[in-house]
């Protein structure tokens, strides 16, 4: 697919090309514009599928202003997802605080032949959920038996706790059935099922009582009424009453399911006037106790699946266990608590006689996970070694039947709980691209990003990394990938070295020249070590000053500084009588003019390569600027302007461009063949940054017949 690129960040019109089900390599230096690439097109994704409007904040500040230019991508309406592996991706998704990707259980375990497992399970214990789903009677109790359970507060060694709602609406009587004298009047109000709201009513209208000897409320004459009015905020409070009010509901709503002796004693206790005594609290724990263990059972049935059977050996005993016998049930043995558990018992005991089919369901899912455990587990961890990495992963299973991502040091068996505090940058960049991997492969997207990804990693890291991602079983191969990378030694290894491990990679080289983005392929048969461009180069039509830098640089590279390299240094220097430096004893150091026969020879190895050699013709071409000039204005290779540029100025005070970081950039691009042993020709491919050489543009363009001093 071709992409079109308009006024977005720095770069105001160019196009990528892009190979589906391909690793796409553009390689470029930095500046370039690579992670204006991966936002562009993020952006336009994101715009047309939400309707949001993010592309536009990468409008060019230059046009911010300007109404009719805005940002524009084009060629990707195929895309409908991008995920991109950047420093947003990093912060948003790894180094969690209790694993080290989020959603490691959906990324590494929960896969298709997972889920097909758990249904398979469910499926044969559907029996005894559809009977708890189906009888709503048995949904009810269970709501109530929780809500009569959380009503007795925290358990204690000696009783009820004194601040739950059963001890604040029983433990001074039921006042509400067992009205004291001199509010009998007040009996439809008190008995009421909304009561507390009635008291609340009342009881807050209390201090308007001051005021007048009327009533606030129709302003009639209450001064007989007084007193009764008064009692009723002494003698009960609203929360109390709200409290007995819904556990005397809950305890009527419960009757059917106690025995018909528990039925007696509770409405005994809870009608009673005085409040319960120490043998009825005693009572009312044990009945709470029972509540909440038959509730266990009920929601143990339900939550019956996968997890209650994979730590036993067989699953016919873990279905025994859920049964309930009601002889354990004194307290709860009625008609209707029998006929419940009878339902669940029943359908448990239907499973049981499918048994076998059950355990070897069960037996296949623990091997599933098992073995997705060990697989997951093996690729990173060989990576990690590989790399060098001091550190194992491993997936741990929590309470709830999830397993997370992990990371233990190789020296600590306990795991790291702040993976991020430990590790260094090059560390969790690397951790975090490898987590990147398997999320995508989980969720493919129509397109995979990778914003320069590995270039603060050493080569033997970078190598692991790059196998790890694009030649495994399980990995980015074959997925429609876009690599944007300032770093030339993964298109190094796939394109040249390893092509043989590799997928072939689409791979290009990214030139932004003042906001205009083009494109140029990068073929194996670019892939050259200095010393063969250089060659290439010195026998190309390119002017033989250019040409003289190239056979220099190989002089040095191959370790030759004999006469040539000593005469083109001379030539270079504008030096009318070449000379040579000669190292004496105690490193001292003697320049001497060369004699005949040094220059004879040097003349003769220079001519090897460069036939047309005349060193005091080229000799005077360098020392005329203007002529230079020309030469610099027609070279189109920014790396050859550089050399020219030097030799225009070597012999100035002023060297036109006063950052001292730029005149060292120039000096250590001069010298690239240091950074790599393999290169792209930087004759054909612009590896020089565009503002370096626009600084010199403007030194050389201003040259006039005056030479600069």
């Amino acid at each position: 697919m071709e992409i079109n690129f308009e006024y977005c960040n720095n770069i105001d019109n160019g196009k990528i090309h892009i190979k589906n089900n391909n690793l796409n390599i553009k390689y470029a230096i930095n500046g370039t514009g690579k992670s204006t690439i991966s936002k562009s097109m993020h952006a336009f994704v994101n715009d047309r599928i939400t309707g949001s409007k993010t592309l536009l904040e990468l409008k060019p500040f230059k046009f911010k202003n300007d109404e009719s230019i805005n940002p524009i991508v084009r060629g990707i309406d195929g895309i409908n997802s991008i995920k991109i592996f950047d420093e947003k991706y990093i912060n948003e998704f790894v180094f969690q605080s209790d694993e080290l990707l989020k959603g490691s259980f959906d990324i590494f375990i929960k896969d298709e032949a997972y889920e097909n497992g758990m249904q398979e399970i469910d499926s044969r214990i559907k029996k005894i959920k559809a009977m708890l789903a189906d009888d709503p009677d048995i949904a009810s109790l269970i709501l109530d038996l929780n809500e009569l359970s959380s009503s007795f507060g925290q358990s204690t060694k000696t009783g009820i706790h004194g601040s739950s709602s059963v001890a604040q609406a029983l433990k001074n009587g039921n006042k509400v059935a067992n009205i004291p004298e001199g509010l009998k009047s007040y009996k439809a109000y008190i008995q009421h099922s909304e009561n507390y709201k009635w008291m609340k009513w009342q009881i807050d209208g209390k201090s308007y009582l001051d005021i007048s000897t009327d009533c606030p409320y129709c302003t009639n004459d209450i001064g007989t009424k007084r007193e009764g009015i008064e009692l009723i905020g002494s003698t009960y409070k609203a929360k109390n009453v709200e409290n007995l009010t819904k556990i005397v509901a809950v305890f009527e709503r419960l009757d059917r399911y106690f025995s018909d002796e528990t039925k007696v004693t509770i409405r005994k206790i809870i009608t009673d006037v005085d409040g319960y005594s120490d043998d009825q609290e005693k009572f009312l724990r044990q009945v709470k106790e029972q509540i909440e263990d038959l509730n266990k059972k009920f929601q143990k049935a339900q939550r019956l699946g996968f997890q209650s059977f994979k730590d036993v050996e067989k699953a016919i005993e873990c279905l025994k266990e859920h049964k309930i016998d009601m002889d354990f049930y004194v307290y709860l043995k009625s008609e209707s608590t029998v006929e419940k558990v009878r339902i669940i018992n029943d359908a448990i005991d239907e499973v049981i006689n499918e048994a076998g089919e059950l355990h070897g369901s069960i037996v296949r899912q623990k091997r599933l996970i098992e073995q997705l455990v060990r697989d997951n587990s093996v690729g990173i961890n060989n990576f990690l070694k590989n790399a060098g990495y001091n550190y194992h992963v491993s997936l741990i299973e929590n309470n709830t039947g999830e397993h997370k991502l992990k990371l233990i040091h190789n020296d600590f068996s306990e795991e790291i709980t702040n993976a991020k505090n430990h590790l260094s940058f090059g560390e969790k960049n690397a951790f975090a691209l490898i987590l990147f991997m398997h999320d995508v492969l989980k969720t493919p997207p129509d397109l995979i990003v990778l914003d320069d990804p590995i270039s603060s990693f050493d080569k033997n890291k970078k190598y692991a990394i790059i196998e790890m991602l694009f030649r495994k079983d399980k990995s980015l191969k074959n997925k429609t990938v876009l690599l944007l990378t300032h770093d030339f030694e993964p298109i190094v290894d796939m394109l040249l070295h390893h092509n043989d491990r590799f997928a072939k990679p689409y791979t290009s080289f990214l030139e932004n020249k003042h906001g205009q983005l083009s494109e140029t392929e990068i073929v194996r048969d670019d892939i050259k070590n200095f010393v063969e461009i250089n060659k290439i180069n010195f026998k190309s039509d390119i002017h033989d000053l250019n040409k003289l830098v190239y056979l220099r640089r190989t002089f040095e590279i191959l370790g030759n500084k004999n006469s040539g390299w000593d005469v083109l240094s001379n030539l270079f220097h504008k030096v009318d009588q070449p000379t040579k430096r000669e190292k004496l004893e105690a490193d001292e150091i003697r320049i001497r003019v060369m004699t005949q026969e040094e220059l004879e020879e040097g003349f003769a190895e220079i001519k090897t390569e460069v036939p047309t050699f005349d060193y005091q013709l080229l000799l005077n071409l360098v020392k005329n600027d203007l002529h230079m000039k020309d030469i610099y204005l027609r070279t189109s290779s920014n790396y050859e302007k550089l050399h020219l540029y030097r030799l225009i100025s070597d012999d100035k005070i002023n060297s036109g461009i006063e950052s001292d970081v730029i005149l060292k950039f120039i000096n250590e691009a001069f010298h690239i063949e240091n950074n790599y042993i393999y290169h792209v020709n930087p004759s054909k491919y612009q590896t020089i940054p565009q503002f370096v050489i626009d600084e010199c543009d403007k030194y050389v363009t201003n040259l006039g017949s005056s030479v600069p001093s």
